[in-house]
């Protein structure tokens, strides 16, 4: 374990004990002891529940760690062990660092006191003294946006109110580490954007945060590495791309075949090492660019390079439906990967129905090399506009016509097919990492960042 840890977690397990009757609480305080006094052996009166179980993993300090999983896989559990809400069965949590934590709404609030009361409740519980939460409170204040509310007592507030000043406190507590248990959730856009904005600059300055999400984009965007827990067990860890991709795949399989699914996911997390064509190591930057930087300006062109196609594929488990030979195509018919800023291109790919299917819409998604989703489009808006149905044994063909306003990179394309599955809307076939594309570069191309959005300069000489 390196020295630098900023929470070690080791062999880490939790059990509860659950009775089916309040008499069986009682039964299992009274009668083990009295055997136990006689010497003799005495049955439980209840069944254990194990929460977590034998989870380990290091996080550095400055890193941004994302934990995912279905609902039930021990997410919450995990976090109050780190906070110390909660003792474990098996194992050990060190933390290293001033620890602040949103675990759920109003944890740590006493409803009866007003919001004034709690910021120095809450301030204090976070080890600050007196002095220091008086110093900043006028910004914790303004930064939860409730104004004289909070001279009310907290029981009075809505929910949005509670997490607002939670948060409030929380990030201006200085915190070496930050967790948050999908707390945000609550609040609306403008205050989520607010928080992501200070997570953003807590991460500037060097803060640890350990959060629970399950927004795959948040934790693409945000996260260093992913945590992936299922059903008590870590499964995976490795980057936010992987790890997501993953972990919507488990969670959109068929219950008869999750099993298979996670064994398989285990399986590929022992061969994480393996290089991925899509993973811009700092070593492999330098090499991607002497690729695309190597068609001189004058000369470029579209083109197709059969060894430009991804390593990082996910196929999600079918429903009857297939998703096969998606590509990119040139306005005149030709295959390429090899695109032009400003051109239009077509993307396609054919599906193959093996069973019959409902009210079916298709889908594609462009993303960056680390994951984050640029957009892409569907084939329908509404139910009401999507197609009707598909028979078992036929194969419809999908095209989606973009323009290509992205700077010189890599990027991947996902490839999806949603219809009706037991009065369901869910995905029939979904490949993550369908294919992927080369933007060249120009030499006279002033857009910055991701995405061109043909901006234009103008520059006037004031007189003074």
């Amino acid at each position: 374990m390196s020295s630098e840890f900023a929470i070690q977690v080791s062999n880490l397990s939790k059990c509860y004990q659950i009775y089916e009757t309040p008499r069986d609480r009682l039964k299992q305080f009274i009668i083990p002891r009295v055997k136990r006094t006689l010497l003799r052996h005495s049955e439980n009166y209840y069944r254990e529940f194990w929460a977590l179980k034998d989870v380990s993993f290091e996080i550095q300090k400055g890193e941004t760690v994302g934990i995912v999983g279905r609902n039930g896989s021990g997410k919450s559990t995990l976090l109050q062990l780190i906070c110390g809400t909660l003792n474990p069965t098996h194992g050990e949590v060190r933390t290293n660092g001033r620890i602040a934590a949103l675990l759920e709404l109003g944890s740590g609030f006493n409803p009866e006191f007003t919001g004034r009361e709690n910021v120095y409740l809450n301030g204090a519980l976070l080890g600050l003294s007196r002095e220091e939460i008086t110093s900043r409170y006028d910004r914790i204040l303004a930064f939860s946006e409730i104004g004289d509310f909070i001279n009310q007592p907290v029981k009075t507030y809505s929910s949005g109110m509670v997490v607002r000043l939670a948060f409030a406190v929380a990030i201006n507590a200085n915190p070496e580490i930050l967790i948050v248990d999908e707390a945000l959730s609550v609040g609306d856009e403008l205050f989520q954007r607010k928080c992501f904005s200070q997570i953003e600059v807590l991460r500037a300055s060097g803060a640890t945060i350990l959060f629970v999400s399950h927004s795959g984009g948040t934790v693409v965007d945000l996260c260093d590495r992913a945590l992936l827990l299922d059903s008590g067990e870590r499964l995976a860890l490795g980057t936010p791309k992987q790890i997501i991709g993953r972990y919507q795949k488990l969670i959109y399989a068929p219950e008869h075949k999750r099993n298979s699914i996670r064994q398989e996911i285990a399986q590929e997390q022992l061969q994480a090492a393996a290089c991925e064509t899509e993973t811009l190591t700092p070593a492999a930057i330098p090499e991607l660019r002497k690729v695309i930087e190597s068609t001189p300006p004058n000369e470029i062109s579209d083109s197709f390079d059969p060894a430009l196609k991804p390593s990082s594929t996910i196929n999600y488990e079918s429903h009857g439906a297939f998703i096969e030979e998606p590509a990119i195509y040139s306005l005149d018919n030709k295959r390429v990967n090899n695109l032009t800023r400003g051109k239009r291109y077509r993307y396609r790919y054919s599906v193959r129905f093996e069973n019959t299917a409902n009210n079916i819409k298709f889908g594609m998604l462009i993303k960056t090399t680390n994951g984050i989703e640029l957009g892409g489009g569907t084939s329908a808006a509404s139910l009401r506009n999507s197609l009707p149905s598909a028979e078992a044994g036929s194969k419809i063909e999908v095209e989606f016509e973009f323009s290509c306003m992205l700077n010189p990179g890599v990027y991947f394309l996902n490839a999806g097919v949603v219809g009706d599955l037991e009065g369901n809307e869910t995905f029939l076939h979904r490949l993550i990492d369908a294919a992927m594309f080369r933007v060249l570069s120009e030499s006279d191309n002033l857009a910055t960042g991701t995405i061109d959005f043909a901006c234009h300069s103008r520059i006037d000489f004031a007189k003074v």
